[in-house]
């Protein structure tokens, strides 16, 4: 199957941060986001720019949040009269039914009119936003916003703030849910620029997501079915955006669809944002839970229906260390059974996480979408941490696919990364196969960067051509060899291996020991280098008289090994050890001498030196000793006889070499980009000679020029 992609595209529009004119209804999230962090010039001076989304971002939700209730603000103050003297969880009840959101405020006061006694404004702001329901409470109480109400109100800006918020329309009617979490995205990336942090930890670009959620979810039928109920979840969530497009998605297949969004996230304020995002939208927002995924599971003995997730990359996680042990020894009781990858990224333990939450596949089982950087597919000899997490996972046959993206698509990162789906209920053509798709050419430049990303995957809408559907396209067709025609050339993307394609045996070859013994000056000088030798005239006894003792002893001990050596033949060279061990315990019973075991190895490394022509050393059972220094390993392929891969690979050049089978481990990797590795031959010498003739000329042209 081959599928064209042309060449045209649109790059993003200019964003600009600082706005001359008022809103509009034409205006995109970006432009709405760039107009509210304008405001910050009303921060100088008391604020560094690192500092400025302590005010912006709780003062849009802030905004958000008042004019979603202005509508209903008279109603709920009347019921409020009715109520007051009730439990908390009475007037929640009541109040959130009469405002027909999740939360309320109970004060008189609103942007509207708050600054109408100014000499009064951080008092009755504060007293404002106390007047909240509990959940908005918490959410602001993260921002730790009244703090720099209090800042504000010191420097004389508090007033000139809260006006230009007044100022600024975010009622449902202008701006609708999804754009108000892109709205709040933006800020976060803005001030993350601003304070030099990483805006990616905090949330994935949308055309990532996009086609996450595509290849996640395109092909369940059972979307379709009548007021269906989906449970999602995102353990990294961020701010929201998975979670949120996923339920677009599902809504926009099935308006009657009821996904229920579950999410965690350690950052504060990410976390406020999302959970903002979830009550503003009438979600549960009690189900966006704050704290450490890898060692407080907010969600213990759930499972979901569908998983995404962006985990940091290449982050340690030392702090977390010793939970995540302490878990792994329960086994696959626990959640990282599996095993640990090293401390320097703890990616694999977040998907280690995800599918301890799949719901079993007799009762339907789950689908998962996760982001990775490179490390995850090959990190990790056979028998690490990483290795036996993968190797779980595919012999489990969870692997579904795993799309290559292109590089320069995350704001904080330009490297490569990958797209995992996972599922434990595969269709009956997938099943014990693995799809690996190259996607790393479809894009397009953005005119303008943001941070480290350059790139962008096309959606059709926003950017053409309409790469999202490309893939999408690719994936679900399962065709082994599919290509695409990019930049004029014919170029397979799509490849699919049975499961065992990614295994492999890490065998260890021995090769027989050889050594040839000689007692001539010059070897039994090494033997005061040895470690052994040396100790004999040592002592740690701490009584002096008795140290000394000791060491005398042992320097008379060293002296004997020297005697007795000098008594062997300087000018014999032994070729077979045991013709020297035996002529060497000959001497050592004529002079009365019993050698230990380790007095005999200390002059076995001292004179012996190794000699290809030499016998094969062996042990006491006559097997061939192996030579440590001649050990190798090779990579044999899962679906390969071990014997014919050394009979063809091995014995042709080290005829004598053998395979210890008890050193033998099984890896799993998954090689994706040196499967669609493409050799490019070098271009012609003559042809490179010409370029160099022509910029000679072009130079020498330059210079004469420049002289004349």
């Amino acid at each position: 199957m081959a599928i064209h992609v042309g060449a045209v595209f649109q790059p993003e529009a200019p964003r600009s941060l600082l706005f001359s004119r008022p809103m509009s209804a034409a205006d995109t999230h970006s432009q709405i986001a760039a107009f509210i962090w304008s405001i910050c010039n009303k921060l100088r001076g008391p604020y560094k720019r690192n500092q400025y989304r302590k005010v912006i971002l709780p003062l849009t939700v802030l905004r958000r949040f008042d004019a979603v209730l202005e509508p209903t603000k008279e109603a709920v103050l009347k019921e409020f009269a009715k109520v007051k003297d009730k439990s908390e969880n009475v007037q929640f009840s009541v109040l959130t039914g009469v405002s027909g959101v999740q939360f309320y405020n109970t004060s008189k006061l609103s942007f509207a009119n708050l600054l109408a006694d100014p000499n009064n404004l951080a008092v009755n702001l504060n007293g404002y936003i106390n007047a909240f329901s509990p959940n908005v409470r918490k959410i602001l109480q993260e921002f730790e916003f009244s703090d720099e109400v209090v800042k504000m109100a010191e420097k004389n800006i508090l007033f000139l703030v809260v006006k230009a918020f007044k100022e600024i329309d975010l009622s449902p009617s202008r701006v609708d849910d999804m754009q108000m979490g892109y709205i709040f995205e933006e800020l976060i990336r803005i001030g993350s620029e601003e304070s030099h942090e990483e805006a990616g930890d905090h949330f994935t670009p949308r055309e990532i997501i996009k086609l996450m959620v595509n290849l996640l979810l395109s092909d369940e039928e059972d979307l379709a079915k009548s007021h269906v109920v989906k449970t999602i979840y995102d353990p990294t969530c961020g701010t929201g955006g998975m979670l949120s497009v996923a339920e677009e998605y599902i809504r926009s297949l099935n308006t009657e669809a009821n996904p229920v969004l579950y999410g965690q996230d350690f950052n504060d304020e990410s976390w406020a944002v999302c959970k903002s995002t979830m009550l503003l939208k009438g979600e549960n927002a009690e189900n966006i839970v704050l704290g450490d995924t890898l060692t407080n599971d907010g969600h213990q003995d759930k499972h979901f229906d569908y998983m995404l997730a962006n985990p940091p990359f290449g982050v340690e996680w030392k702090n977390q260390q010793k939970f995540v042990e302490d878990e792994q020894k329960k086994g696959f009781a626990g959640r990282f059974g599996a095993g640990t990858p090293r401390i320097n990224d703890g990616s694999l333990l977040f998907l280690q996480h995800m599918l301890s939450k799949m719901v079993p596949k007799e009762q339907g089982g789950s689908r998962i979408g996760i982001v990775f950087n490179g490390s995850p597919l090959f990190t990790g000899d056979a028998g690490s941490g990483e290795s036996e997490i993968r190797k779980w996972i595919i012999q489990n046959d969870w692997l579904e696919g795993v799309v290559a993206l292109p590089d320069q698509l995350f704001y904080n990162t330009g490297i490569s990364t990958y797209l995992w789906i996972l599922t434990n209920r595969k269709t009956k053509e997938r099943r014990g196969k693995v799809q690996l798709l190259d996607a790393r050419e479809l894009f397009v430049k953005m005119k303008k960067s943001l941070g480290n990303k350059r790139n962008l995957i096309g959606d059709g809408e926003d950017v053409t051509p309409d790469h999202i559907a490309t893939i999408s396209k690719l994936y679900g067709n399962f065709t082994d060899g599919a290509t695409l025609t990019l930049n004029g050339k014919e170029k397979v993307v799509s490849k699919v291996y049975p499961n065992d394609f990614f295994g492999y045996r890490k065998i260890t070859v021995e090769r027989p020991l050889r050594l040839n013994f000689q007692a001539s000056p010059e070897r039994v000088a090494r033997l005061e280098e040895e470690r052994a030798f040396q100790n004999l005239a040592t002592s740690k006894k701490k009584a002096e008289a008795a140290r000394q003792q000791e060491i005398q002893a042992g320097q008379q001990r060293q002296q004997e090994l020297r005697d007795l050596l000098a008594r062997l033949d300087a000018d014999h060279l032994y070729t077979e050890r045991s013709r020297f061990l035996k002529d060497l315990k000959a001497e050592a019973k004529a002079t009365g001498l019993k050698l230990s075991a380790s007095e005999t190895k200390m002059i076995i490394n001292a004179l012996g030196d190794r000699d290809p022509k030499a016998k094969v050393c062996t042990d006491k059972k006559g097997n061939p000793e192996p030579d440590s220094e001649l050990r190798d390993t090779e990579t044999v392929a899962l679906d390969e006889d071990i014997d014919a891969y050394m009979e063809r690979e091995v014995l042709p050049h080290v005829p004598d070499a053998w395979v210890d089978h008890e050193k033998t481990k099984v890896g799993f990797e998954i090689p994706l980009t040196r499967e669609f590795y493409v050799y490019e031959p070098p271009r012609p010498l003559e042809d490179i000679e010409e370029d160099i003739a022509a910029l000679e000329q072009e130079i020498l042209s330059l210079l004469k020029d420049v002289t004349t």
